[in-house]
C-alpha cells in the first residue's frame, strides 16, 4: 500500500517561534460566534475579559469544562477542555488571571457497560449500573480505587502532557461534603418555578427536516433528530410533584429512587427504591447522598463558581436541552449563563461521531502516543470550535506532519499568514512556556519508513539516520526523538501487516535471469552511481535520474524539457526495484529504502 508512505525528503532545520501576544485592547462582548477562521481565540478572549469585567470586576476570569469518566474520555471530549484552554491560555498571555474549571462529573449515574473496556464484562459490571461513577469497581486489574478515578487518571496525564492548566474538581467531593447544600436547598424551594421552565420543553420536538434534505454524518443526524440530552431525566415523573433533586438508595446504593414527599420547613424528604424497595426519610439540611438532576445541576454551577465561558456540544442545541433551559434556571440561583459557543464533533477515519461507549474509540492517550503534543493541540487551534474535523491514524498524519513542517518554516522566515501563525503559537507554547520538542524534527515519513524496516532496530536506525544528510549526520538518536519514537508507534500500531516491508534476505536469482536489456541497463546505472549519491538527497536525485539517462536526457533534466512518458518509465523502474528488494509492487519511499538497506545488500540483491 503505496499511499503509507512519506513523498518527500527530510528536514533538519529547526524553526524558530514568535514570541507570546502582548497585552491587547479588550473589545466590548457580543457573545456572537466568530465569522471567519482570523484567529478565534483572540476574539473570544476579547469577550470572555470583557464579559468578566462587567460581572466580577476585579476578579479571576473564570472558564469551565465538564468531563464525564463513565469511560475512556475520548478525543471528541478532549474539543470539551482545549476551547476554554486555548481561551484561558490567551487571557493569561495579556496578563489577567484565570481559573479553568475541569468538573469531574464523577457523580454521575453508572449508566451502562461500556465496550470494549479490558477487565470489564457485562456480567460483572451491570449490577452496578444507578450507581455514583465512584461507586463503580475499577475494571479488574487497575490501581485506582474505583470507576472514575481510572479513567480519570488516563485523561490527567495526557492534559499534563498537552501543557493544559486547570483546577479539577470532583463533583463526588462537592456533594458528600455539603458544599451544594445551599443550593440544594433554594432548588428544592423553587422547584415549582423549574418545573414551569422545564415545562415548555417537554412537549417539543425538534425541528423537522426539510423534504430531501439528507444528514451529512451521524452528528449532524442525531442534532436534526433531537438530542439524547433532551430527553435526560430532569425530574419530573413523581406522582407526588416535581422534584429537582434525586437521593442515592441508602440500601441498594442506587439512584432508581423517586421522591414523595418534601417539607420546606422541616426539610425533610422521603423516598422510595424502585430497585430494592428501600424507604427512607432524611433531612436535606444534613442529606449528603443524592445530587439535582443534570439539567438543574449544570446551571446552579454556573452561578455558584461565576463561570463565564464554557462551550457545549451540538446535543446542547436541540430545544429542551440541558444548555438551553439551563440559560433561564441559572437566574433562579442568582447567576448568569456563560458565553458558550457550540462545538462540533470529532471525527475519526471517517466516524462522525465519538461515543465512549463504542469500543475501540481513540483516547487522547492513544494520539499522543503517535503523534507530539503540539500537532494535538494544532488540530484544535486551527479550526473554530463550530467547525468539525477528524483526527487521522492512517497514513494522514504524515501528510499532517508535512503541513506542520511547512507552517513551522514559515513562521520563522515572517510569511506565515496571521491566523496560521497564531494557530503555530498556540500550539507550540502555553503563557508558561514552550512545550517539549524534538531538537531535529525529521520528516514523519522518513522516520516511519526507517522504523518499518528496521523494526525499531536503534543500532540499525542510527546508520540509516547518519547517512540521511552525510553533511549533518544525526550522531545520537536523543536529538530525533520524541518524534522518532512517535512514527515508530505509529508503524508498528496502524500500517497494516500487507504494508509492512520484509527486505528480501536473498536476491530473485529467477527474476533477475529474466531481464531485458533496458532494465539491466538500468539496475547498472543505479548502481554505479550509488557510492557518489549515498545520501537521501542524492538518492532521490539518482532513482528519478536514471530512466531520464536512459531516455536520452540529462539526469536534472526538468519536467518542461522532458516527455510525458518519462513518468511511465520511473513507475516501472521504481517497480522493478521494489519487487526485487522486497518482493512487491510498492514499498517506503526508495531512497529511504535504499539508505535503510545498504549499499553492500543493494549490490547483492540487484545482482551486482
Amino acid at each position: 500500500m503505496a499511499g503509507f508512505w512519506e513523498n518527500g525528503c527530510a528536514r533538519g532545520a529547526t524553526a524558530s517561534r514568535p514570541e507570546p501576544k502582548g497585552p491587547t485592547t479588550v473589545a466590548q462582548s457580543t457573545g456572537a460566534e466568530p465569522q471567519s477562521n482570523a484567529d478565534w481565540v483572540s476574539r473570544y478572549a476579547d469577550d470572555v475579559i470583557a464579559e468578566s469585567e462587567r460581572r466580577a470586576p476585579g476578579k479571576p476570569v473564570v472558564v469551565a469544562s465538564g468531563l464525564s469518566p463513565s469511560g475512556p474520555i475520548h478525543l471528541g471530549n478532549l474539543r470539551e477542555v482545549m476551547t476554554p484552554h486555548l481561551v484561558a491560555d490567551e487571557i493569561r498571555r495579556r496578563g489577567y488571571e484565570v481559573r479553568h474549571l475541569i468538573s469531574w462529573d464523577d457523580y454521575d449515574r453508572y449508566r451502562k457497560v461500556p465496550k470494549g473496556i479490558e477487565g470489564v464484562s457485562d456480567e460483572s459490571h451491570q449490577q452496578h449500573i444507578g450507581r455514583p461513577l465512584t461507586s463503580v469497581p475499577a475494571p479488574a486489574g487497575s490501581a485506582y480505587p474505583n470507576w472514575a478515578e481510572h479513567f480519570k487518571a488516563a485523561m490527567t496525564a495526557s492534559l499534563a502532557d498537552l501543557g493544559v492548566e486547570f483546577d479539577g474538581i470532583s463533583q463526588t467531593e462537592q456533594y458528600t461534603s455539603g458544599v451544594y447544600r445551599e443550593q440544594i436547598l433554594h432548588a428544592m424551594k423553587h422547584r415549582g418555578d423549574i418545573d414551569a421552565i422545564l415545562a415548555q420543553y417537554r412537549t417539543k420536538k425538534a425541528p423537522a427536516k426539510k423534504q430531501g434534505q439528507k444528514p451529512v454524518d451521524e452528528a449532524e443526524l442525531e442534532a436534526a433528530e433531537g438530542s439524547g440530552a433532551a430527553g435526560e431525566d430532569d425530574g419530573s415523573g413523581s406522582g407526588a410533584g416535581y422534584f429537582p433533586y434525586k437521593p442515592f438508595c441508602g440500601g441498594c446504593g442506587k439512584d432508581l429512587t423517586k421522591v414523595t414527599s418534601y417539607d420546606d420547613d422541616t426539610t425533610e424528604l422521603a423516598y422510595v427504591c424502585e430497585e430494592c424497595g428501600h424507604t427512607e426519610t432524611v433531612r436535606l439540611s444534613e442529606f449528603n447522598r443524592g445530587k439535582l438532576v443534570w439539567k438543574v445541576d449544570w446551571p446552579m454551577r454556573w452561578a455558584f463558581e461565576g463561570v463565564i465561558f464554557e462551550p457545549s456540544g451540538v446535543d446542547h442545541s436541540s430545544p429542551g436541552s440541558s444548555f438551553q433551559v439551563g440559560g433561564q434556571i441559572v437566574t433562579l440561583f442568582g447567576g448568569k449563563q456563560p458565553i458558550g459557543p457550540m462545538y462540533a464533533f470529532v471525527g475519526i477515519s471517517g466516524m462522525a461521531k465519538m461515543s465512549s461507549s463504542k469500543g475501540g474509540v481513540p483516547t487522547p492517550a492513544d494520539a499522543l502516543e503517535i503523534m507530539e503534543p503540539q500537532i494535538l493541540r494544532w488540530l484544535y487551534a486551527r479550526r473554530r470550535p463550530n467547525q468539525s474535523f477528524k483526527i487521522a491514524f492512517d497514513q494522514e498524519i504524515q501528510r499532517l506532519y508535512n503541513e506542520w513542517d511547512k507552517l513551522e518554516a514559515k513562521v520563522a522566515d515572517g510569511s506565515a499568514l496571521p491566523a496560521d501563525a497564531a494557530a503555530y503559537s498556540r500550539a507550540a507554547r502555553t503563557a508558561a512556556g514552550e512545550l517539549p520538542r524534538t531538537e531535529r524534527p525529521l520528516q514523519y515519513g522518513t522516520l516511519a519508513s526507517v522504523a518499518d524496516v528496521t523494526a525499531g532496530d536503534a543500532e540499525q536506525t542510527l546508520r540509516i539516520l547518519t547517512e540521511l544528510d552525510p553533511e549533518n549526520p544525526v550522531a545520537d538518536l536523543a536529538v530525533v526523538r520524541p518524534r522518532l519514537d512517535k512514527a515508530e508507534a505509529w508503524t508498528a500500531k496502524y500500517v497494516p501487516a500487507e504494508s509492512r516491508t520484509i527486505v528480501r534476505t536473498a536476491p530473485d536469482a529467477e527474476a533477475l535471469a529474466a531481464l531485458d536489456d533496458h532494465k539491466k541497463e538500468s539496475l547498472r546505472l543505479l548502481l554505479e552511481g550509488l557510492d557518489e549519491h549515498w545520501s537521501l538527497d542524492g538518492l532521490t536525485h539518482l532513482v528519478y535520474g536514471v530512466p531520464k539517462v536512459q531516455a536520452g536526457f540529462a539526469a536534472d533534466a526538468g519536467p518542461k524539457e522532458l516527455p510525458p512518458e518519462i513518468k511511465a518509465d520511473q513507475r516501472a523502474f521504481f517497480a522493478l526495484l521494489y519487487h526485487l528488494l522486497v518482493g512487491r509492487d510498492t514499498g517506503p519511499r526508495l531512497p529511504t529504502l535504499l539508505l535503510a538497506v545498504g549499499a553492500d545488500r543493494v549490490r547483492k540483491l540487484l545482482g551486482a
